[in-house]
């Protein structure tokens, strides 16, 4: 059972009522490897408000600043992010500049240049503003604007739509991106958000979890199974995805698993056995 949420569904009667839901961006970033494609993984620190200590994607809430038009932009439109997100393209806008965002604060990859059809090599030089950007100091397109720098929407692809169940205290409406590791540029672990960040191919990262070193949510989980049917990078970028909204909905009372989303049965077959009862009851 999943919700598409262009429907109406009635929740369960133990269902609590929904709390508000945030935008949010995610970027997997990806880049080919001895075995095929990596992706960037961090771990949450455990005092995170929320998903503490799971292992996710770089990503976070949208800003207000996020939705400011004056920057320079090189790419799709909004109206392009617009129709295959399934939203307006002033929200379209926001989601692509949070995702450029979040992913400069939390891994310090900067997917902008000099020009339309360029992308900084060092991102290390843009340090200090890193800090500020992530204190909330300084807007992104203050940034940008300050150091000339274009967004490269064209570096990013739309993958993935999922929303928080109604049954978390703090939800998010979150827009998955993928985007390749711009040449010589690093990935590091330099935010206070996550204490421990690494390159691995899918199925290691979907080894580690089997394993019980990693927690993986079902979106970081199914975001893994897919990226691992592509043999390269060019193929990833190359791929054509229908976008649906996905809300697992949480059940208690269901005779299989409390938490309902498309391949379920896989996720929980999979879940470390010490996990399983958590993972069958709630969601984190």
């Amino acid at each position: 059972m999943v919700r598409n949420v262009s429907e109406t569904v009635a929740a369960p009667d133990s269902q609590p009522a929904a709390a508000p839901v945030r935008d949010a961006s995610t970027v997997m970033l990806v880049r080919d490897g001895a075995h095929g494609p990596e992706v960037f993984l961090q771990r949450r620190v455990v005092g995170m408000a929320f998903a503490a200590g799971m292992t996710v994607f770089p990503g976070g809430g949208v800003d207000p600043s996020d939705a400011s038009i004056e920057l320079e932009w090189a790419g799709p439109e909004a109206a392009w992010w617009a129709e295959r997100f399934g939203t307006d393209a002033p929200r379209a806008q926001t989601l692509v500049c949070a995702a450029v965002r979040e992913t400069f604060e939390e891994c310090g990859v900067l997917l902008a240049g000099p020009t339309a059809d360029t992308v900084v090599s060092d991102t290390s030089i843009y340090a200090e503003a890193r800090g500020r950007l992530e204190r909330r100091e300084l807007s992104f397109a203050q940034f940008l604007t300050r150091e000339k720098l274009v967004l490269r929407a064209d570096l990013l692809r739309p993958w993935d739509n999922w929303i928080t169940p109604v049954v978390e205290p703090r939800r998010y409406d979150t827009r998955f991106f993928v985007a390749v590791l711009p040449e010589g540029q690093l990935a590091d672990g330099a935010t206070s958000e996550a204490d421990v960040v690494t390159w691995c191919t899918p199925a290691d990262g979907l080894e580690r979890w089997r394993e019980g070193l990693d927690v993986l949510l079902p979106p970081t989980w199914t975001q893994l199974i897919a990226l691992g049917e592509f043999a390269s990078t060019t193929e990833i970028l190359a791929a054509t995805r229908t976008i649906d909204p996905i809300m697992p909905i949480y059940d208690p009372d269901s005779a299989t698993h409390a938490l309902a989303f498309p391949h379920a049965d896989a996720y929980f077959a999979d879940l470390p056995a010490n996990a399983r009862l958590r993972g069958s009851q709630r969601p984190e």
